[in-house]
């Protein structure tokens, strides 16, 4: 056998090992919960009123990045969707509407009393605009931290799409890669901080609780089928774009992609321009919106400047009298 060959063995025996003794000693920050035959995972920091809802971008778990931050100003409420971290796998469509059900039932289980924030990054946006279309009584305001807009999103360009199709064909080798416990070799060699130095400046144990989900193939899996899925979420968020007078913040980043050598080839400029439109829709959603620039970030801003998430949901608390 050559050296590919039990170089392979020995990552897939390695990862499935040590996959079996974090399985056994890890254990969830939160509390995992029934929302019909799968449990989602659910995590409560801080005390007050309105809790801070924040919903994950696509393929993301990105309020383990923040909850520390905002806990000192009120209760914040992470949970992991179908499929990422400590929740299991949903057989349902990884849609909007679904995504949007689910995070309704986790949270009256939880017995977790609206009034809501709700801070959608990314994919994200999509989910908070449905769930404040379908409970407006609930929610007390919106952060979008780089929102979507489906009616750019629905006719994207041919290059833009096939960008879209360049990245959901990475999800599916790296569902291979995660398999095999390369993803996992990827991370002890801080590959990840190596493509994004921002990392650096979380603490230890953050990155390794975000690496572990991204280190199991069903991670990898959920990605693959929340994006091609997401024209379908395009149509399902297009009734929420009335939400009145809804306090809405809308985080806008200096550029998507942060020119480097590792990303070239990418069309930045196309891209930056398509995001543009996306930005300018987004502030007609409600009568009462607001957009606030991200100059220092690229698309993720909650790695980025998660500080300027954190002021977004103060001057939430200040607009609707909440200290």
């Amino acid at each position: 056998m050559n050296f590919q060959g039990w170089f392979l063995i020995i990552t897939t025996f390695y990862h499935g090992l040590t996959t079996l003794v974090e399985n056994r000693r890890d254990k969830p920050l939160g509390e995992r919960i029934d929302v019909g035959g799968y449990y989602l995972h659910l995590y409560l920091k801080g005390q007050g009123s309105p809790t801070v809802i924040i919903e994950h971008s696509l393929g993301g778990i990105d309020g383990y990045f923040l909850i520390d931050q905002i806990a000192p100003l009120t209760q914040v409420c992470i949970y992991d969707r179908a499929g990422y971290g400590w929740s299991d796998n949903s057989p349902k469509k990884r849609c909007s509407e679904e995504i949007v059900r689910e995070l309704n039932l986790l949270l009256e289980k939880a017995e977790i009393k609206p009034p809501y924030i709700l801070v959608g990054n990314s994919f994200g946006s999509y989910n908070v605009r449905l769930f404040a279309h379908y409970f407006p009584q609930k929610v007390l305001g919106l952060v979008l931290t780089d929102g979507l807009h489906e009616s750019e999103m629905l006719k994207m360009p041919l290059l833009l799409r096939g960008l879209k199709y360049f990245f959901g064909s990475g999800f599916v080798v790296s569902i291979l890669g995660s398999s095999l416990g390369l993803v996992r070799v990827l991370g002890h060699l801080k590959i990840f901080e190596l493509i994004k130095p921002e990392l650096k400046n979380f603490p230890p144990q953050i990155i390794q609780t975000v690496k572990r989900s991204f280190y199991r193939p069903k991670h990898w899996l959920t990605m693959g089928r929340e994006i091609w899925n997401l024209n379908l979420s395009g149509h399902q968020v297009s009734k929420a774009n009335n939400l009145g007078d809804l306090p809405i913040i809308s985080l806008k980043s200096k550029t998507f992609f942060k020119a480097s050598i590792l990303n070239f080839y990418l069309p930045i400029n196309t891209v930056n321009k398509f995001r543009d439109k996306m930005h300018n829709n987004l502030l007609n959603l409600s009568s009462n919106s607001q957009q606030l620039p991200a100059e220092n970030s690229s698309h993720f801003i909650w790695i980025d400047q998660p500080e300027k998430i954190v002021e977004a949901i103060q001057l939430l608390l200040i607009k609707t009298e909440f200290k």
